[in-house]
């Protein structure tokens, strides 16, 4: 069933981990490399890894004999670990300057949009939220990393250096604080009656 303020916490939470602001001077970093970046197909195919998740992501947990929940607890300190991350403004993920014309794909779409963190975040949103609602919110950020994808150039004349970092620690604060609150949720559950 549709939902609007579990559509709009979904999007809020995927938004905070894409992170595609934050991503931005990477992209403009391998955009000036590579030539040109590929908006379409950078957002079609994290679009389809995060919808393929979505849908088969619970079967193949079961094939491992991995609870939801054991994955949401597991996917809460990767989120804390990528908030981490944004607050203390270091890099894990290395873009590799030989992609060449594969730079839409890998990395932009995989691990950028579509990595590690994102798709572990739409499973440990599935114990939380309604497949539909997550969906929904998959499909608006997808919206929005197109809009960002093909107006880098404008973004980075407008925000400056500054304004970016800015964006990504407040965007890391929120992340650390959704992690803290799927592990409480999913590690200590409130058992009633």
């Amino acid at each position: 069933m549709l939902n609007i303020k579990e559509i709009l916490s979904v999007s809020l939470i995927l938004f905070s981990v894409i992170d595609i602001l934050g991503s931005i001077p990477i992209i403009i970093n391998l955009r000036k490399k590579v030539g040109h970046i590929q908006s379409e197909k950078a957002t079609l195919a994290a679009g389809l890894l995060m919808i393929a998740f979505l849908l088969a992501g619970k079967s193949i947990l079961n094939l491992f004999g991995i609870g939801v929940e054991d994955f949401a607890i597991a996917g809460a300190l990767i989120i804390f670990a990528v908030g981490a991350e944004m607050i203390l403004g270091i890099e894990l993920f290395k873009p590799d300057p030989e992609a060449g014309s594969g730079a839409s794909i890998v990395p932009i779409a995989f691990p950028l949009i579509a990595g590690a963190g994102t798709l572990t975040t739409i499973l440990t949103l599935k114990a939380e939220f309604q497949q539909i609602n997550i969906g929904i919110g998959i499909l608006l950020n997808l919206i929005f990393v197109y809009a960002v994808l093909k107006s880098t150039t404008w973004l980075e004349s407008k925000l400056g250096k500054t304004g970016l970092d800015v964006l990504r620690r407040i965007f890391g604060i929120i992340l650390l604080s959704i992690a803290v609150k799927i592990f409480k949720s999913n590690a200590f559950p409130i058992n009633i009656g």
